[in-house]
């Protein structure tokens, strides 16, 4: 009993001294401000021991204003308030200067690596002075006993303001102090000049106020300044006061011009369609000062009218606009409208016929009325007389034509039906049902020529078809060709009218002044108006025929008409002379060669016809002639015309050579010819081919058929005036989906064609997106060209996706042009400025536009060298009037009358400091110059930045 009782008390008191263990108070901790301080060493032990590295690990934020800063963040609590402490650094170790982007408290206090701690607020700022001081002292000891050398700063005061105060422990008896402050408008007159900012340095370390221009202090002085060229917000501005004040003085004197002022891509070639906005909106020139000692505010007065030509390094930042790599609907251009052409072609497969996107009784006719406006008559009209106004002098096709344009089966950008194209993309936003009364406008303009027999302008009639082009431009080219030929038909008539008429009269006249009238001489009038008629007499080679002439001439008519008819058959007509050395079979006479007709010209769709027929029937002499009936039978004719007497094998011979089978071995010796003393190989020897012999032969019938008739007397091959219907017959019959289909091909060439002719310079880039772009065109439009399409095609998806294509590349191409037209004397700015660009778009190439990442932003500072600095330096052009009364120039370093719109100037004292006992030996020597003064300032006349930095004993 007794040994249990003891069990019992002693398990009483172990659980009392453990009761009173557990309510143990360590009161080295008690406070909430030192537990404050405590996690914010322990925060920043942490960091220190990750070091930048492993902190990149554990996901530190990259800042999107610097290329190589980086930041943790880490909340604190203390009491009810709750702050945040960021740590900011840097991954390499070089340090940066001021030209690169730089985090503005590193730019003002000239740190490199920091700590930031703020209360979570709306404002974000301690806006009470004790809490402030109190913040900043917490995380000074905290760094202490984590024997770090961190600055740490506290944002203080209206966040406008910027205003910090900071603190650095210096590992000795020194400690900086850092504050930084703003002045937000009202700035006073001496700190708009470096004189007065001199002064305001000074006054920090100078025990007397009274003179500073008596006393000398060596301050170290680093200056950059920032000039701007302006927008183009503030040019039309300007030019919009300029043409106002020109208005109300020409309405006093009406004898005055008006000039309007150009576009900066007047003379573009996109500009005939639209007007680009300029992507480059201004540029920022840095010009930067090497650092200089001043000892008098006399120096800083002088250096304040020194020339920006003076300064160490110019620095050109191009400031491009924002919206320049995203798509937000707003911009216009030829991508913009070839997306809207594609989704014409999309809807082009729901009617039948062309006048159903048009017509009222069309059952979707409601909801094209709804989505779909058509432009007043009078742009109609507009654009009908800018398609045909006739051009005196024709365009050159080939001009400027890219090496790849061809591959794509369009119509030239200059041509009738590539106008019509480019003209639709922009008529009544190309929709569907404003393409429909476009076109068949266009097509009754085209007949209204065709039967007032009027050329069709923008096409060439040079008698040829390009069948590299769409079936379209064929159709225009051959029915140009149409018209010519009926336009040498109807002047031929009415000249032989014309003719007739005044012979006629001129008869009359003779009549009335001779009465009696010579019979002889009336039949010699004749004969020569028949002489000139003809081309030769057919006579033996060297013969002379002036006894033959002569006795026709005395011969009278009664004579003439019972001559033999054999002599007017015997002659000679349409001979373009004789081939060679060849004989006819029959006569020892030279074999010539008449004058033909150009084969009749065909469009692509006409030889595919062709073609089909040719695979149904099979190839054969007989089929190829029925095919060929025409032409062969105008080349007989003439053929018999140019050689009387001639035989179907002397025709083969010469029109298929392949066709006839020499036999020299059966050669005859020579045989004499008519003429003496010449020596000929006549009759040729040889035979007809096995195909060309066969009985009832096509050709030999034709031949037997044809009659003798020279070329200048024959029916023409080509029919003007079926041809010229059946086209017509063809443009007002057109499905919609194959006008659409062809529109497409014509204006992606054509679009493509006008943006080739810009001149970028030698930009390799641009180069090689266009080159691309040709290819890319060209195999996603070749489903369109073989009419491989269907409105379930996956080709409108393709279709789409190319002009996603087309508007990256079209931005480039304009921003290529913008920068070339700049610095064409100083190629290597546009070049490089246009290489860092790319390489910053290019990611963004692949995907649509909608898509592009808008919140970075292109960021480059080019360096120039001395010769580039003069044309970089004619950008800024003198301000007008107007510029002028609206800048007060007060800040001096003016560049051509222009003054820095920021001036950034470091001023810095330095002192030596011993070497001291206090001193951690594991820190710098300080035996070295120590930067113990330090001011920044930023501004201009309007606002006012200052920040400071002092060194002191602790």
């Amino acid at each position: 009993m007794a040994s249990s009782s003891k069990a019992n008390l002693a398990e009483q008191d172990e659980g009392e001294e453990a009761e009173e263990i557990e309510h143990f108070n360590d009161f080295t901790l008690a406070s909430s401000w030192e537990r404050f301080i405590s996690e914010i060493e322990a925060t920043c032990r942490q960091w220190l021991a990750d070091g930048p590295k492993r902190l990149l690990e554990k996901g530190a934020v990259h800042l999107d204003s610097s290329d190589n800063i980086y930041k943790v963040k880490s909340e604190l609590k203390n009491a009810a308030k709750i702050y945040s402490m960021e740590y900011y650094f840097e991954i390499s170790g070089k340090i940066a200067d001021w030209n690169c982007t730089l985090h503005d408290l590193q730019l003002c206090f000239g740190v490199k690596e920091f700590l930031v701690i703020s209360p979570q607020s709306a404002s974000g700022v301690v806006l009470d002075a004790p809490e402030a001081t109190k913040l900043l002292s917490a995380v000074s000891i905290a760094l202490a006993n984590c024997s770090s050398l961190w600055p740490a700063f506290v944002p203080v005061h209206d966040p406008s303001r910027k205003a910090f105060i900071g603190i650095q422990n210096m590992g000795t008896i020194f400690t900086r102090r850092f504050e930084a402050d703003r002045i937000g408008s009202q700035v006073p007159i001496k700190f708009m000049h470096l004189e007065g900012l001199y002064e305001l340095f000074v006054s920090k370390f100078a025990y007397c106020m009274s003179d500073h221009s008596m006393h000398l202090f060596r301050v170290h002085l680093l200056m950059k300044l920032t000039y701007q060229t302006l927008s183009n917000d503030e040019d039309n501005y300007d030019d919009i006061q300029e043409a106002d004040t020109e208005n109300a003085e020409s309405e006093t004197s009406p004898g005055c011009g008006n000039p309007n002022r150009k576009h900066w891509d007047d003379d573009c070639p996109w500009n005939e369609w639209y007007s680009a906005e300029d992507p480059v909106m201004r540029f920022d020139l840095v010009v930067t000062w090497s650092e200089k000692v001043v000892e008098s505010s006399l120096e800083m007065a002088e250096m304040e009218n020194a020339s920006p030509h003076e300064a160490e390094k110019w620095i050109l930042a191009p400031n491009l606009y924002p919206n320049l790599d995203s798509s937000k609907g707003d911009r216009i251009g030829f991508a913009s409208q070839l997306h809207l052409l594609v989704n014409a072609l999309e809807m082009s497969f729901e009617a039948p016929f062309i006048e159903d996107f048009v017509s009222v009784e069309n059952p979707g006719s409601d909801n094209l009325e709804s989505t779909m406006v058509i432009p007043p008559p009078t742009v109609l009209d507009r654009v009908l007389k800018d398609l045909f106004l006739e051009d005196p002098q024709l365009p050159d096709f080939a001009k400027d034509e890219h090496k790849s344009s061809r591959a794509i089966k369009g119509a030239p950008v200059e041509s009738l039906f590539a106008q019509f194209c480019l003209h639709s993309l922009w008529f009544g936003n190309c929709n569907i049902r404003a393409i429909a009364v476009l076109w068949i406008e266009f097509v009754q303009e085209i007949r209204w020529h065709w039967e007032e027999s009027q050329p069709l302008p923008k096409i060439p009639a040079n008698g040829s078809i390009d069948l590299a082009t769409c079936l379209i431009n064929q159709k225009l080219q051959m029915l140009a060709i149409c018209i010519g030929k009926k336009r040498e038909l109807n002047e031929e008539f009415e000249d032989c009218i014309g003719t007739k008429d005044d012979a006629s009269a001129n008869m009359e006249k003779m009549q009335e002044v001779n009465k009696v009238g010579d019979e002889s001489s009336s039949f010699h009038a004749r004969s020569q108006a028949f002489d000139e008629k003809r081309d030769s007499l057919l006579t033996p080679e060297g013969f002379n025929g002036s006894k033959t002439v002569e006795s026709k001439f005395s011969a009278n008519a009664q004579d003439v008409h019972s001559a033999d008819k054999s002599t007017l058959d015997s002659i000679r007509r349409g001979s373009a002379g004789p081939v060679g050395s060849m004989k006819l079979l029959k006569l020892c006479q030279s074999l010539h060669a008449p004058f033909t007709q150009s084969a009749p010209l065909m469009t692509e769709d006409m030889h595919e016809e062709r073609l089909r027929a040719i695979e149904t029937f099979g190839f054969s002499f007989n089929f190829s002639a029925q095919l060929e009936r025409e032409t062969l039978s105008s080349d007989m004719s003439a053929f018999k015309a140019a050689n009387p007497g001639a035989v179907f094998e002397d025709f083969i011979r010469w029109y298929s050579p392949r066709d006839w089978e020499n036999d020299e071995s059966e050669a005859k010796g020579p045989s004499t010819d008519l003429t003496e003393g010449m020596n000929v190989d006549w009759p040729p020897q040889g035979r007809l081919s096995r195909g060309m012999s066969e009985s009832g032969n096509f050709w030999r019938k034709i031949w037997d058929e044809a009659p003798i008739l020279p070329a200048s007397e024959q029916k023409p091959l080509l029919d003007p005036n079926r041809e010229g219907e059946k086209i017509l017959h063809y443009l007002e019959t057109m499905q919609p989906h194959q006008l659409l289909e062809q529109m497409v091909c014509s204006a992606f060439r054509a679009s493509a064609d006008t943006l080739n002719q810009t001149n970028y310079g030698s930009l390799k880039e641009m180069d090689t997106k266009m080159d691309q772009l040709y290819l890319t065109m060209a195999s996603t439009l070749r489903p369109l060209q073989v009419n491989l399409l269907s409105n379930t095609s996956d080709t409108i998806e393709d279709l789409q996706r190319l002009c996603v294509v087309f508007e990256h590349v079209e931005k480039l191409l304009i921003l290529a042009a913008s920068l070339h037209r700049r610095f064409r004397q100083v190629p290597r700015i546009s070049e490089a400025i246009f290489s860092n660009y790319y390489n910053f778009y290019l990611p963004t190439m692949g995907i649509g536009l909608a898509d592009v990442d808008t919140q970075k932003e292109f960021d480059m500072k080019l360096q120039l060298s001395q010769n580039e600095r003069q044309v970089v330096s004619n950008m800024f052009t003198p301000p007008t009037a107007n510029q002028s009364w609206r800048k007060v120039l007060s800040m001096g370093n003016h560049l051509n009358g222009h003054e820095p719109i920021l001036r950034e100037i470091i001023f810095s004292m330095h002192d030596n400091a011993s070497d001291n006992h206090y001193a951690s030996s594991s820190h710098r020597d300080y035996q070295q110059d120590t930067e113990t003064y330090r001011m920044y300032t930023c501004g201009t006349s309007n606002d006012l930045q200052v920040a400071l930095s002092i060194i002191s004993y602790d």
